[in-house]
């Protein structure tokens, strides 16, 4: 066989399988850059807000579900699965991502396969488990996140916002308590198409408290087949992921992880810039509290007394004009460090 007729020679299909064929980010849920559980402390189980990387929960209203990355209950020679505990009975919920319009490149006016694996805890009431396909047909990376608008009667597919509209008709997918694949087939072809969202939910307004859905490799590519989960590398996901969302802590390094460098701008305030993975945008960008950094000068050091003293926000860096505890000495360099291990900063892209 010619060097050259190799791709030619693949069974039908085959070529366009090998790589990058996946066009959701953290399809695993093997990152988690927030934390591997989110409940009601805190509010981070709410509806819209965002859990393991690039996905968030829809839900019927807050602490409907708890999250957590899952390592146990997973898919033979699987390391990860999302688990959706239910907390609030006889809501619906679920979990949800958006794709970049960028990445939508190749999809919009095409056939494409959502795929993805699942089970739940008990079929005695998380009997209806759908998946949506929805596209966005307003201003690109300005997507509605909550999709549903109001959720109706048990077996009736919520009624989604404005500009958002199902590109395959969701249907009960008989999820079972062993996990399987299952997939959903639609052609994107709604008019101004800028974004695609993927929405996996259950349908059900009769559920019970600590009953699970777990769902692991969701995989969103071109064609009408759902083919093999693209399994790429731990770096490579942690890198699109930070992307959109990026958290600096004692999980990056220590509690000396170095956040920032340069001067003691007068003898009580500091001008350092902070560098971070590029954002698809400019990002928004909060501090734990007032005394997140710690920053040194020749024979000392000071602790920030502002939260959030953010400047000059940029898609890769930002400059931080901070007030200080004390007084450090004006003209000095400042290396600036994470003060403790609780403390932390995040910094936001998410569509």
């Amino acid at each position: 066989m010619a060097r050259n007729s190799l791709i030619a020679d693949l069974p039908t299909g085959a070529a366009g399988a090998l790589t990058n064929r996946n066009h959701i980010i953290n399809g695993n849920f093997s990152v988690a850059q927030r934390g591997t559980s989110f409940t009601s402390t805190d509010s981070l189980n709410n509806d819209d807000t965002y859990t393991l990387d690039r996905w968030y929960i829809v839900s019927d209203g807050n602490d409907v579900i708890d999250v957590s990355q899952e390592t146990s209950t997973i898919p033979t020679n699987g390391k990860y699965a999302i688990s959706l505990d239910v907390e609030t009975a006889n809501k619906k919920f679920g979990i949800a991502q958006i794709i970049e319009g960028k990445n939508c490149t190749g999809l919009i006016g095409e056939e494409v396969t959502l795929s993805f694996k699942a089970k739940v805890s008990d079929t005695s009431k998380l009997d209806n488990v759908k998946a949506a396909i929805i596209a966005w047909s307003s201003t690109e990376d300005a997507v509605t996140s909550d999709v549903a608008s109001a959720w109706g009667n048990e077996g009736t597919n919520p009624t989604l916002a404005s500009n958002l509209t199902y590109e395959n008709t969701p249907a009960n997918l008989s999820v079972t308590t062993s996990y399987a694949t299952y997939s959903v087939t639609a052609t994107i072809d709604t008019s101004s198409t800028t974004n695609i969202i993927v929405f996996i939910w259950s349908d059900v307004t009769d559920t019970t408290a600590g009953h699970f859905l777990y769902i692991t490799d969701v995989q969103l590519e071109r064609g009408s087949n759902a083919t093999p989960f693209e399994n790429r590398s731990f770096s490579d996901e942690l890198k699109r992921c930070k992307r959109y969302y990026e958290r600096l802590d004692q999980n990056a390094g220590n509690a000396n992880y170095p956040i920032a460098t340069g001067v003691w701008y007068q003898s009580g305030e500091t001008m350092v810039m902070m560098s971070y993975a590029q954002k698809r945008a400019a990002p928004s960008i909060t501090s734990s509290s007032a005394d997140f950094m710690r920053c040194y000068y020749a024979g000392g050091s000071q602790v920030t007394n502002e939260q959030n003293p953010f400047e000059n926000i940029t898609d890769s860096a930002t400059r931080i004009v901070a007030t200080m505890a004390g007084d450090g000495t004006s003209g000095q360099g400042a290396f600036c460090q994470m003060n403790t291990s609780s403390e932390y900063v995040e910094i936001s892209a998410e569509l």
